[in-house]
């Protein structure tokens, strides 16, 4: 998923955050991941604000903000599907970016 995520946008940075765990933005946070025993699961930091035709998302979907994707070992993810995600999530910050204030 990683190589994934990179691939969509060559402007999007990789950084750890928190400890180790991986965060992917450009404008601000795209989505964090999070390794867990059956799962890895990607958080988009402003998903209830994306649109998901494929229905990617499949938790925390009760939040007002975030949505995640879990995916268990042996799934596989619409790839399309998904950069299509990143690249929305990107013109979501891209639009919400902050201009310098004119003193």
């Amino acid at each position: 998923m990683r190589k994934l995520i990179l691939a969509t946008d060559p402007d999007i940075v990789e950084e750890m955050k928190w400890g180790d765990t991986p965060v992917w933005s450009r404008d601000g946070i795209i989505c964090t991941g999070e390794s867990y025993k059956k799962v890895v699961k990607l958080t988009f930091a402003k998903g209830a604000s994306l649109k998901d035709p494929a229905s990617l998302f499949n938790s925390s979907l009760d939040g007002n903000v975030r949505r995640a994707i879990d995916i268990h070992d042996g799934e596989e993810v619409d790839e399309s599907a998904f950069k299509a995600l990143i690249r929305e999530a990107i013109a979501l910050n891209s639009a919400g970016k902050s201009k310098p204030s004119k003193k």
